[in-house]
């Protein structure tokens, strides 16, 4: 028997959010994790659960992990009439690593909490996303990349650079420090803390396929997202 594997959107619970999901698809256990159609699918599915005046303009975000990165979604997000604002996860490849390795020791500036304070031995920079290493790209995306301090225990990566762990994101966003950016795309994981309620609230209870139980506990959701109707992210 295969699992179900459910994507699923949230909107986001910051202040004036109120954090409920949106809408859920299930796939298959075999389905891949950056298949931009079951991302179109479910984004259409939670805009649709939103007030009208929500549904497009940049005052709505949709926020992803890397699940979201693929140059089809983030088209999508970005065509004309729907103008939507994103920040999805972007996969760390050998082309983004090379262009990390090219940026300036004075680029990087260090994160913060938000509290505004320090994010301890965290700093984050800009990619030019109009180098080599990065064509191909929608226009008028711009790349963040934050590079950190591994955890204790934590596995490096060989796309990780000088023993620091590196993460990256996308968005459309301008106007703003890319610190403040790239604290408001660290906040997706807000959607975490939504789907381990699920889940202890009876969401592991989903059928297998065949309508058949099972003792062993649900999956984790694959690309959990965010999808925040115009309201500040305040702490």
């Amino acid at each position: 028997m295969s699992y179900l594997t459910p994507l699923m959107g949230f909107v986001d619970h910051c202040r004036g959010g109120s954090g409920e999901p949106v809408a859920g698809l299930l796939l298959p256990g075999s389905a891949g994790s950056n298949t931009a159609a079951d991302h179109i699918a479910t984004a259409r599915l939670a805009l649709a659960q939103l007030p009208k005046h929500h549904r497009r303009g940049r005052r709505t975000l949709i926020r992803t992990d890397s699940g979201g990165g693929t140059h089809e979604f983030v088209a999508w997000l970005s065509a004309r009439g729907r103008w939507l604002s994103y920040s999805v996860g972007m996969t760390i490849t050998d082309a983004t690593h090379q262009a990390v390795l090219k940026v300036p020791a004075s680029a990087w500036t260090p994160a913060v909490e938000p509290d505004a304070e320090v994010r301890d031995g965290a700093r984050v920079a800009e990619l030019d996303v109009s180098s080599d290493y990065l064509k191909g790209w929608r226009k008028g995306m711009r790349l963040i990349v934050r590079k950190e301090c591994p955890h204790p225990g934590a596995q490096l990566r060989f796309t990780d650079a000088d023993g620091m762990r590196l993460t990256c994101f996308a968005t459309n966003t301008t106007g703003q420090k890319i610190t403040r950016l790239e604290l408001r795309h660290r906040r997706r994981a807000r959607a975490q803390d939504r789907i381990r309620a699920a889940r202890a609230t009876g969401l592991r209870n989903l059928p297998l396929h065949d309508s058949a139980q099972t003792r062993s506990g649900w999956r984790p959701s694959r690309s959990p997202w965010t999808c925040w109707p115009g309201c500040r992210c305040s702490p």
